[in-house]
């Protein structure tokens, strides 16, 4: 039977039956992807990319970035019955995955999923899928990608020349087809794309951080939440956390097992301290301070010593400097400076032995003047009489 279909009205969703991969660059693993294939059955306009797997996540985010791709959400959406779509197949009243038809009322459209082995009822994405076979699968055989992003950049300027191939036995290619006649009869796309929710309620451990197991990966909370129950939405690109209704954390979702996402925000004082340090902190913070400390510190850092070694003599110098006079605090950087030793223990032993005052007089008085004092002529005598 020759089926009519009208512009705009359906799209075809199935997965491809073989599978691309890629090479983790780290461990040189083969990740095999699999690939999501729709068309438009009016102009055969086609849409293809690699997902990890076939899981309803992956499966709602291809057919995102899908509709995304077109410009627009047609009447009807048409899978097969994949699980991901549907729960329980019928020829007559299929139970649709909630989480489908939430994604389908968000993009105001319905799903209306194929019947059970019958192919023919999405003959044009069968088609499709051939053509993909030959058309992109043949033409990347023989290159190698590192990430999916890569492989589905490839996949996309495939799929964008097949779009632009001249059809057989028809004046235009699907390209022209589905922009002079399609693309404007689509219902036009939301503000924000339909991203799928998980939720988990987690304990926030004494780092400040909570840990999403299905990442293995760590999120910090602010440290005045330690020890209590938190809510946790996450969707495929945000971490998004709550306390009694308030969020308190936000995230851009890393899927890097066994590291952290932290802001420094959300450290108290102390960690926020330990983290920033570096040269540049401690200059600007003596800077505040005085001009002889800033003097020490630009010497202290000036030798060729690893500059984390350092970072703990300036905590001792600002503690001595907060604790002390601050005219006995000058004169003791002054000595230090001139006795070129920039250590914590050398200003604090001048501090506590009360001798700044009398080293400043002793490095200031001049050498008293008396004539009992041998010039050189004296001694040249000496290396010229032959022994």
């Amino acid at each position: 039977m020759v089926l009519t279909h009208k512009a705009g009205e359906k799209l075809f969703i199935d997965f491809a039956g073989k599978k691309l991969s890629y090479i983790d660059k780290d461990t040189g693993e083969v990740i095999c992807c699999q690939v999501f294939a729709a068309c438009l059955p009016y102009s055969d306009y086609s849409f293809a990319m690699a997902v990890p797997s076939q899981s309803i996540e992956d499966f709602l985010y291809a057919l995102r970035c899908c509709l995304e791709e077109i410009g627009g959400v047609p009447k009807v959406l048409v899978p097969d019955n994949l699980k991901a779509a549907i729960v329980k197949a019928s020829p007559y009243e299929p139970d649709i995955n909630r989480t489908m038809e939430d994604f389908a009322n968000y993009y105001g459209t319905v799903v209306i999923p194929a019947r059970v082995r019958k192919p023919q009822d999405k003959a044009l994405v069968e088609n499709g899928v051939k053509l993909i076979y030959s058309r992109v699968y043949a033409k990347l055989r023989h290159q190698q990608f590192f990430d999916l992003a890569s492989l589905n950049k490839a996949i996309k300027e495939k799929i964008s020349e097949h779009n632009q191939t001249r059809m057989q036995k028809k004046p235009y290619c699907r390209q022209e087809r589905f922009l002079a006649d399609e693309k404007h009869l689509l219902g036009p796309l939301p503000d924000y794309g339909f991203e799928l929710k998980h939720y988990r309620e987690l304990k926030v451990a004494q780092n400040n951080h909570i840990y999403l197991t299905q990442d293995k990966h760590y999120y910090s909370v602010p440290y005045s939440y330690i020890g209590l129950q938190v809510k946790v939405i996450y969707t495929r690109s945000m971490v998004h956390i709550y306390s009694k209704g308030e969020q308190i954390a936000l995230h851009v979702r890393d899927y890097r097992m066994g590291t952290y996402t932290t802001n420094k925000e959300h450290l108290c004082s102390h960690h926020r301290h330990y983290l920033e340090r570096s040269p540049e902190y401690y200059l600007k913070k003596a800077q505040g301070k005085s001009e002889e400390l800033y003097r020490l510190l630009e010497l202290l850092f000036a030798q060729k010593r690893y500059p984390e070694q350092l970072y703990r003599t300036c905590d001792g110098l600002f503690r001595l400097q907060s604790k002390s006079p601050a005219d006995s605090f000058r004169k003791a950087c002054l000595i230090a400076i001139e006795h070129d030793n920039y250590t914590y223990r050398f200003i604090r032993n001048l501090l506590e032995n009360n001798m700044v005052h009398g080293q400043e007089q002793i490095i200031e008085q001049p050498l008293p003047q008396h004539s009992n004092i041998r010039g050189k002529d004296y001694y040249t005598q000496f290396l010229s009489t032959p022994n």
